[in-house]
């Protein structure tokens, strides 16, 4: 605990204005990053660190970052999955109305009204094409699927190797004859997007990283972070009594639920992707599967289902694994990362699962204070597999500490399941 309130000044970084030539896309206000190698802030990683943030009694950097993200969002049309110049072809999971409806908490309803402008320009950047998309078609982040729903999948504006990971992407496009590398490229980036890069979730083949088909994909964590979304316009908008659009929004939320149960449930009993493609469930459970729970779009018996599966097939001695295929990418198994380990977690106790909540999240922190106790540090992500196994392997690069996300879910959990 105290090392944590203690990392959270040495994690916070100032740009308010860059360097001539700097990469680097300026904020207002202070920010944290993640840490080790990452001297820039994510978009996604920034909600669990807020979580921590608020323990530690740092609302005004919580403060910091939503106006930052507004900023962004005004500024660049959308929440980069970065602040780097390079990371503004595409965004990250939409958690931004999460980071709202965690402020508001603390703050009371005119956070809501404060960032309502924010909240619906961001939902236009992933809802872009949705009118003009025809059936069984897909546009951007948007796929029109075959009975008029409209859902979403993560996608990249560029279709060029990704500047911060060049030489692995041309690698890998040059594995595959016959595929055209500007696909590979796009597909890559969008599992960028997604912040499981990489991951079995989006390979055709399940092994190989050249099989990549990310924008085939419509991906049950989007679609339930874009569901909250809306439920949160629509919240802005009954408190700013503005009645078009609450009629409007509730009846989107209302849609995607539907679209959501129809589409990404899988008959073997659990939540996951679906290939809009192939016309086709993904099979194969991952930890996704939990945020229908966390967002509450999941109907309670496919919960309680859920729940069963992910028992069966997640959980392990140190908490709750990515997937169950090893593959060598870092979202897969055995490693176990700090936000899913929340989503799992706050999604099954909201479904009257806390025994299971619990299990996670006692092994999770078990996990966490072995490697501490051996190494002095939070890292960013866990093998499950055995408990204190260590930090996690696999991807693009050496495992890094710090770690922003990993302290927030620590903090939590400490409040949640004791010391």
């Amino acid at each position: 605990r105290e090392h944590i309130d203690w990392l959270w000044p040495q994690l916070t970084r100032t740009s308010t204005s860059v360097p001539p030539y700097s990469s680097l896309i300026p904020m207002p206000k202070p920010y944290v990053v993640p840490g080790g190698r990452f001297r820039e802030g994510y978009y996604w990683d920034t909600y669990f660190t807020m979580l921590g943030l608020q323990v530690s009694g740092r609302e005004d950097l919580v403060d910091d970052m939503l106006d930052n993200f507004a900023h962004l969002i005004d500024t660049v049309g959308h929440i980069p999955n970065g602040n780097r110049t390079y990371y503004a072809s595409r965004s990250q999971p939409p958690f931004f109305a999460y980071m709202v409806t965690l402020a508001a908490q603390a703050e009371g309803d005119k956070v809501y009204q404060k960032y309502l402008p924010a909240l619906r320009k961001e939902y236009a950047y992933w809802m872009q094409g949705e009118t003009s998309t025809p059936r069984g078609q897909a546009a951007r982040h948007v796929v029109a699927m075959p009975d008029g729903a409209v859902l979403n999948r993560y996608w990249d504006a560029s279709d060029t190797p990704r500047d911060e990971s060049y030489l692995e992407d041309v690698t890998t496009a040059k594995a595959v004859p016959g595929r055209p590398a500007n696909e590979v490229y796009r597909d890559l980036r969008a599992g960028a997007e997604s912040g499981w890069d990489y991951s079995s979730r989006w390979l055709g083949d399940g092994r190989t990283l050249a099989t990549i088909r990310t924008t085939s994909i419509v991906p049950v964590d989007l679609n339930s972070l874009m569901f909250h979304l809306e439920r949160t316009i629509v919240r802005g908008c009954t408190i700013t009594h503005d009645v078009a659009c609450v009629t409007d929004f509730s009846a989107r939320a209302t849609r995607r639920a539907a679209a959501i149960n129809h589409y990404l449930w899988n008959r073997r009993g659990y939540y996951g992707d679906y290939d809009w493609q192939l016309r086709k469930p993904r099979d194969g459970v991952s930890a996704a599967t939990l945020y229908p729970l966390f967002t509450g779009v999941a109907w309670p018996e496919r919960a309680k289902a859920t729940a069963r599966e992910v028992r069966r097939t997640l959980l392990q001695p140190g908490g709750l694994a990515t997937t169950t295929e090893n593959t060598g990418q870092q979202w897969d198994a055995p490693n176990g990362w700090a936000p899913l380990q929340w989503i799992a977690i706050e999604g099954l106790r909201r479904y009257g699962e806390p025994a299971l909540a619990k299990d996670i999240g006692t092994r999770f922190l078990t996990d966490v204070k072995h490697v501490y106790a051996t190494e002095g540090k939070l890292v960013e992500k866990y093998v499950v597999e055995g408990a204190g196994e260590g930090g996690g392997g696999g991807g693009e690069y050496p495992l890094q500490d710090g770690f922003g996300w990993t302290n927030g879910v620590t903090l939590k959990l400490l409040g949640l399941y004791g010391e």
